[in-house]
């Protein structure tokens, strides 16, 4: 407090003095991270009563505050935790768009280059030249789908890093602010009411790179610490204490990380739902939204190709007279059980119709009575089945597949689970049967004739291996049928024949050992037709035209699609999902410069406006030292007078 017109200049003195510093300290870290504007709070010292009035003791420095909106702090960390979330999906997306947009690494051109050249064998059964160049195809093909399969599981291995990293510094983060919680609780203990402005800033500046990891929220508390929670509302840090944050494998995917939370020495899984904002939050749904769905996609095209391919070359006969084998190997369902169950039955999964294949994963979840499966694209829960049930097999109703459980040596019980994923290896799995030229089964292995001493009109078209059945044992049988008299009817016989005579309808199908034809016509009593197997049929292509055809034929997505179609699909989801995160990743930057201007323009160092500070309080410093100088001198006058 100022005493006279002398101590009222030293307390303007010291006013003046502490404006300068503040706003020098602003001006000192203009560029620094996180830093808020700080500003001196000064008030009038209590007037002194002098008989003729109350006259002022000078002015008094309470404390120094910074400038903070809390409100828009908040709005900062939410913008600031989506804006991290999405840029890191929309940046990662763009490798996958990247993988399967390119005209030249992409499938359409080697799936398109494989049929040109099966298209090649049907121009010329006969040429080897044809057929090496068939086979050629097949293999880059093959190679082309392993190789896109490859970098996805790459860019999974690399997520995983990513996940890996970012869980590091979500620890790093709270130790941090632990520390500075224990330093301001400190600090405001031994200097009531006087904020330690710097160390504040600090912590928020932390909790702001923090929410670029993680969503987080905050409860301040009346000691001055911050209490962050994430998830469900677990606790991250609570005073100078924290809990730790661990990358685990996925206990029924081990190829995925999981995100889990240690408390006390124990660990529990954080669901994924909880964890939305911030790069970890983008990392889990980039994989669950777009990789794990492009990788099964892919799976399917490439289990689809080979199955549909494989089942017309096997109706076929190759070079040496052979019947046709499988053109392509590849995988089976991929089923996982969780590492927590008590139980261990097994679970196993068959492919039944790739047709039907939708490129999902589905959870079976035991209650303790049922086995429940879920769609995991949206946990929609799909049919239930009880252990009886599930071990005598059971068809996934729309799935295209099966499910069965081998029960083992101790029962599962509530809570145990089995992930399968029916088409994720499939574009890894995939691979060329044959090498061997000559074992293409370009023709067919039978072949229909019209005796040459026929006398009525009747003609027998070409016999077909009947589709989507196991060869017969017969199918290559001779089979000779003669019509009676009256025609109206006629006689099989050969091995596999139907007994009696059968009834003649023009043009109707007539099915024995496995193929199938027709007679349409005229025929005369005694006209005989022979279906036999289809010898020295090197120039015969009726098998390799069929498999051309695939090429144009619906066999995917439930026959909606043929592979190409199935592959635009691809390319057409990932692109679109590309174009959405790029589309809100720049609405939510914008958003994120927007708010951060306007916390800035509160908390953030104007260097006009602190150099008009520093001229303010300079006057005032030499206006304060002017009046100790008039101080002084009148001091020295009293003393001349007293001499």
């Amino acid at each position: 407090m100022g005493t006279g017109i002398y101590g009222i200049g030293v307390s303007a003195l010291r006013a003046a003095q502490a404006g300068i510093a503040a706003t020098s300290h602003n001006i000192a870290n203009v560029n620094t991270p996180g830093y808020s504007r700080q500003e001196i709070i000064q008030t009038a010292e209590q007037p002194q009563n002098t008989g003729a009035g109350y006259f002022g003791q000078g002015a008094d420095v309470t404390t120094v505050l910074r400038r903070y909106d809390q409100f828009l702090g908040a709005q900062v960390l939410e913008a600031q935790t989506q804006s991290s979330n999405l840029n890191s999906r929309y940046e990662l997306s763009q490798q996958l768009s990247n993988l399967f947009g390119d005209s030249s690494g992409g499938l359409t051109p080697t799936l398109q280059d494989f049929f040109n050249n099966v298209n090649g064998v049907a121009n010329a059964p006969e040429s080897v030249a044809a057929r090496q160049g068939m086979i050629g195809s097949a293999q880059s093909l093959v190679n082309r789908l392993q190789a896109l399969d490859q970098r996805m599981t790459q860019i999974r291995d690399g997520l995983n890093g990513q996940i890996q990293n970012s869980v590091a510094s979500v620890n790093s983060y709270a130790k941090q602010i632990a520390s500075l919680n224990e330093n301001i609780v400190q600090l405001q203990s031994q200097s009531p009411g006087q904020p330690p402005n710097d160390l504040l800033d600090q912590r928020d500046q932390l909790i702001n790179q923090l929410s670029q990891e993680i969503r987080v929220s905050t409860v301040k508390q009346p000691d001055g610490s911050v209490d962050v929670f994430i998830g469900n509302g677990q606790s991250l840090v609570v005073g100078n204490r924290t809990s730790t944050l661990q990358a685990v494998s996925s206990t029924t995917d081990p190829t995925a990380l999981e995100v889990a939370y240690l408390n006390n020495g124990n660990l529990s899984r954080i669901q994924q739902s909880a964890l939305q904002g911030g790069n970890l939050g983008g990392y889990l749904s980039f994989r669950q939204n777009e990789l794990d769905p492009a990788q099964n996609a892919l799976g399917r095209i490439a289990l689809g190709l080979a199955d549909t391919f494989n089942q017309q070359h096997q109706q076929g006969m190759d070079l040496k007279g052979a019947l046709g084998g499988a053109f392509f190997s590849s995988g089976v369902p991929r089923v996982t059980s969780s590492t927590s169950n008590v139980g261990d039955g097994v679970l196993a999964s068959t492919i039944t119709s790739t047709t039907a294949l939708t490129g999902h994963d589905y959870s079976v979840q035991f209650d303790g009575a049922l086995y429940n499966v879920y769609d995991t694209s949206n946990n929609t829960l799909m049919q239930s089945f009880t252990s009886a049930q599930l071990a005598a097999g059971q068809t996934l109703t729309g799935t295209g597949i099966t499910l069965q459980l081998t029960p083992g040596m101790v029962a599962n019980v509530a809570g145990d689970s089995f992930l399968v994923r029916p088409t994720v290896a499939g574009g890894g799995s995939i691979a060329l049967s044959i090498t061997d030229p000559n074992k293409i089964a370009a023709a067919s292995p039978i072949r229909s004739n019209t005796s040459s001493g026929n006398v009525g009109t009747g003609v027998i078209a070409a016999a077909t291996v009947v589709p989507g059945l196991p060869l017969d044992a017969n199918l290559q049988q001779p089979i000779t049928i003669t019509f009676d008299n009256p025609p109206t009817t006629y006689t099989v016989t050969g091995t596999g024949a139907p007994a009696g005579p059968q009834v003649y309808t023009a043009g109707a199908a007539i099915t024995i050992n496995g193929w199938t034809t027709q007679i349409s016509g005229t025929p005369v009593a005694g006209d005989v037709f022979t279906v036999a197997a289809n010898t020295n049929a090197t120039t015969d292509g009726t098998n390799i035209l069929k498999l051309a055809q695939l090429q144009t034929t619906n066999t995917m997505v439930n026959g909606t699609a043929s592979y190409q179609g199935a592959y635009g699909q691809l390319i057409s989801q990932v692109g679109t999902q590309t174009r959405e995160l790029e589309v809100t990743s720049k609405a939510q930057t914008s958003m994120l410069a927007q708010v951060t201007r306007s916390f800035q323009a509160v908390s953030g160092v104007n260097l006009d406006e602190e150099a008009a500070n520093l001229l303010k309080y300079q006057q005032a410093y030499q206006a304060a030292a002017k009046a100790m100088s008039i101080a002084n001198n009148m001091f020295d006058t009293l003393l001349q007078l007293g001499g």
